[in-house]
């Protein structure tokens, strides 16, 4: 869809250059084995019915063999193969293009993919057997300490493997390299690895001691590791693309599609991890003459997207979580603080102290090494100036680490040989005052060196002498910041934080406990003001729960007290289990509830194991407790084995899915018009029970997905399933008509009034021409009759609902009637009867609300008395659980 991208006087100058592409609603594809380009290409007419004006494409280059996401790219210079090659991209995006439909790319700058074998990736294997006289050998930040560079892939350590006899050396013809006829490899099981020339004669020991490269056991990664990785996979190794002749090189083949008309825009992976983001993204921009372009930014809640970055915004993690945080009630969290606190036990006593001590875990265990590098060049640095030597390695080790635990966001952004901007002073700073509550007093002008050097400031007296590892060590302690923020918040103290789930997501901000409206709209009006590009999602491949698990889940926040009560009861099922863990199954059980039950009991296990492995408490993925693993897969069997369980959460799911509904609902269809570009998620224009990958990543049923649209056509939708499709196809189509109200540089949004709080009123584009209203927490708002009488306010003119077809004039609006049929309300500004007739013409209008009796609990002495009658009868002896069975298989990737 194209929309004029030049921003008039005052606006912002967040767009793409003029006359190039602006995405109005996209659409996610995990491509791979499961999805190919031309798999992709027979579901755009389904898209294209859907209302969607871009593809967003997961990423399309060579990916290593196997791969399920394609983040672990080998070889920039191809289109995936298992995809259809370049021949099979160029069909779908002509197909794409006839329908006017644009192509999104995800592009990952930060690293590669280590394949096994690694002669897959002919840059990888080229630096292993040359070394520095490898071509490529500046492509990768590593640390040369004289062993060559780490590859930490071996079962066991060194000596016992070498004594065991498990590396041979032999002749092999390497895939790819066949010219060069068979050459001598080292080869242990499934890895190859190649030979330094001259060496190939020796011994097998001896052969491998003189290789570029150092064998190791995989455990060594943890303390030695001497090359940047993404975060702690090993096998994702980091790039340089801050040099010009990487980025060329890394980028050569998406630039060229890009010019030829196949790529429309691109969204850019893990910017934080770069050498220089802003210097990257000004690259793109320069290259591509002003694409529209994305950066999958994680921002606290207080934080902005960096002005000087030529980027249209975020991926919408910093929208998504505020739109979930209009539907959390803040009136539960006292009775879930309860809950949350009674059952871990152990647990500190904030959120900030939960984080505090995952991240120091992180800085001595999967990232220790990481600390121990920029440590070991801050000492080299001190160790160097005569002004500055006597500050002991371990001083500064201290002193580092308390740095990066204390600092608040992923990184700051410091560019070395320019001043260090003021809020990165401010955010240093305040690292180092809360580092220094937690450091010897004989400590501090050490930490005050520190700081002055991951600032870039003149210290000491070898500036100029010391300029590259001083710039170098600017830059590798802002890397290293974001990557322990990763793995310290998301991937553990997001698992350990337990008090509501839904609320601790990619991006998200689970110290802020609900958002009113007044509160939500400023923030939408000034997004809409300076990044009107910028994009929202409601579920991502990355995310720990789809936004109907997570709005389930957040309606317990609703109904605190009797999921209080709830779990009172059920506490003796699973007293067994840690803590956090038990927690966690319970909230995790209540959001994949759906009107067909449980989610199948070999998915909740799977997930239910890698969470307690994220959490890093009695099991990890270094170092898996398969007994206790054990237990926990056998407690979950006898919870799905037991009447009384799964009858009460039956219950559950009845006496809150009036609330869960709602909350469905109007949060798809705020995320859909609030702000900028709307994503859709494959397959989630309907209900989708995801949690975290693989399970989020399963394949769509297109199939069935178009036979609802088929069916819709001609009749109201009837389930919530169906609700949400009608809804979700609805909003797009709409915002297909009316691109310019919903991006660009007119596209505005401006609160409406209501008398009511349960509600959540705005309007868009420069003229108004759209309203939206959603309901807010419905259970408190049923519970004071909140919508009877209350109003909202809407601007002049005629209005016409394109969820219902109902019309209403300007001015004061009672919400029962706006929100009879559905929990939201899509106002499109009608001017005369041609308008109108079109309008109506999409589809059929949804008949009204069925009326649902009320759960027996509801009427019979409410929850309370429902729990009792429920569990009168319960035994108080549970079935011993049986011997554990161990369960294996590393983290995914990504």
């Amino acid at each position: 869809m194209q929309i004029a991208s030049q921003a008039p006087s005052g606006r912002s100058a967040h767009l793409p250059s003029s006359g190039r592409r602006i995405p109005v609603s996209t659409y996610r594809l995990q491509l791979g084995p499961d999805l190919s380009f031309d798999q992709a290409a027979a579901q755009l007419d389904y898209l294209d019915d859907l209302g969607i004006t871009d593809l967003y494409l997961s990423p399309i280059l060579q990916a290593a063999p196997g791969s399920t996401h394609g983040y672990d790219v080998v070889d920039h210079t191809r289109i995936s193969d298992v995809m259809g090659g370049r021949a099979g991209f160029e069909r779908l995006t002509r197909a794409a293009h006839k329908r006017q439909m644009g192509i999104i790319v995800d592009v990952v700058p930060n690293h590669m993919g280590v394949p096994t074998p690694i002669y897959h990736n002919k840059a990888v294997w080229s630096v292993l057997k040359y070394g520095a006289h490898s071509p490529y050998a500046r492509w990768f930040d590593g640390t040369d300490d004289g062993d060559g560079i780490l590859m930490p892939f071996l079962g066991a350590r060194i000596g016992t493997v070498l004594a065991n006899h498990e590396i041979t050396l032999e002749d092999r013809v390497i895939p790819g390299l066949e010219d060069e006829g068979a050459q001598p490899v080292l080869v242990y099981y499934d890895h190859v690895f190649p030979v330094r020339a001259g060496t190939e004669n020796l011994p097998v020991e001896l052969c491998v001691a003189q290789q570029y490269y150092r064998l190791a056991y995989w455990k060594v990664a943890a303390e030695e590791l001497n090359f940047r990785r993404f975060f702690d996979v090993d096998t994702l190794l980091a790039v340089r693309v801050e040099d010009p002749e990487v980025f060329h090189a890394t980028h050569g083949l998406l630039l060229e599609l890009y010019q030829q008309g196949c790529i429309d825009g691109f969204r850019i992976d893990h910017p934080d991890g770069l050498a220089d983001p802003r210097g990257y993204m000004r690259r793109l921009y320069t290259a591509t003459g002003g694409a529209w372009i994305t950066a999958e930014k994680i921002l606290e809640a207080d934080e902005q997207m960096q002005a000087d970055w030529p980027v249209a915004g975020t991926t919408g993690y910093d929208a998504a979580w505020r739109i979930g945080a209009l539907y959390c009630d803040p009136n539960g969290y006292g009775e879930l603080a309860t809950i949350a606190h009674t059952i871990t036990g152990d647990i500190p006593g904030s959120l900030d102290e939960v984080i505090g001590e995952a991240k120091r875990e992180i800085t001595t265990t999967s990232l220790f090494a990481e600390v121990h590098r920029i440590a070991s060049m801050a000492y080299q640095i001190c160790r160097d100036d005569i002004m500055l030597r006597d500050h002991t390695q371990g001083w500064i080790a201290r002193c580092l680490a308390e740095l990066v635990i204390a600092f608040p966001r992923y990184r700051a952004y410091v560019v070395p040989g320019e001043p260090a901007p003021d809020e990165a002073v401010e955010l240093v700073t305040a690292a180092a005052t809360k580092a220094r509550l937690r450091l010897d007093p004989e400590l501090h002008d050490t930490l005050d060196l520190v700081v002055d050097l991951v600032l870039g400031r003149q210290v000491g007296s070898e500036q100029r002498v010391q300029r590259a590892q001083r710039e170098e060590l600017v830059v590798r302690f802002q890397q290293v910041c974001g990557a322990v923020t990763a793995k310290g918040v998301e991937d553990t103290a997001f698992y350990r934080w337990t008090h509501l789930l839904s609320l601790n997501e990619v991006g998200g901000s689970p110290a802020t406990w609900g958002l009113t409206p007044d509160e939500f709209h400023p923030w939408c009006a000034q997004m809409a003001a300076t990044w009107p590009a910028t994009m929202t999602c409601g579920t991502t491949h990355d995310s720990k729960r789809s936004e109907d698990v997570r709005a389930r889940m957040t309606v317990i926040s609703q109904y605190a007290s009797e999921w209080r009560a709830l779990l009172t009861k059920l506490h003796p099922y699973t007293s067994q289990l840690e803590g956090h863990t038990e927690n966690l199954l319970w909230q995790t059980l209540a959001g994949t509830w759906t009107s067909a039950g449980p989610m199948e009991i070999e998915r909740f296990s799977d997930y239910m194991i890698k969470a307690s492995r994220e959490q890093k408490l009695w099991t990890s993925w270094t170092n898996p407790d398969a007994a206790s693993e054990g237990v926990l897969a056998m407690t979950i069997g006898d919870l799905y084995a037991d009447d009384d369980v799964m009858g009460a959460f039956a219950d559950w799911f009845d006496i809150t899915s009036e609330a869960a509904r709602a909350s469905i609902l109007s949060r798809k269809a705020v995320q859909l018009t609030c702000l900028g570009v709307a994503d859709c998620y494959q397959s989630c224009e309907t209900v989708q029970n995801y949690l975290v990958d693989p399970d989020n990543r399963h394949p769509a049923d297109f199939a069935a997905l178009a036979k609802m649209g088929r069916e819709l056509a001609d009749r109201p939708p009837v389930s919530l399933a169906e609700e949400k499709y009608h809804i979700t196809r609805a909003i797009l189509r709409l915002r297909r008509r009316r691109p310019a109200v919903f991006v660009g540089p007119h596209a505005s949004y401006r609160p409406l009034p209501s008398s009511s709080g349960h509600v959540t009123s705005y309007s868009r584009g420069a003229g108004d021409e759209v309203v939206v209203i959603a309901s807010r927490l419905t259970r408190s708002a049923e519970q004071v009759d909140d919508y009877l009488g209350n109003t909202v306010v809407l601007p002049e003119g005629q209005w016409f609902d394109v969820l219902t077809a109902q019309e209403y004039p300007g001015g004061p609006v009672e919400l029962t009637r706006l929100l009879e049929r559905f929990p939201c309300a899509v106002l499109e500004e009608v001017s005369d009867a041609e308008r109108t007739t079109s309008i109506r013409a999409v589809g059929q209008p949804p008949q009204p609300k069925p009326v649902r009796p009320a759960p027996a609990a509801e009427t019979e002495g409410g929850l309370l008395g429902w729990l009792t009658r429920r569990f009168v009868n319960r035994e108080e002896e549970r079935t011993p659980v049986q011997p554990p069975k161990r369960i294996d298989g590393p983290a995914d990737a990504r």
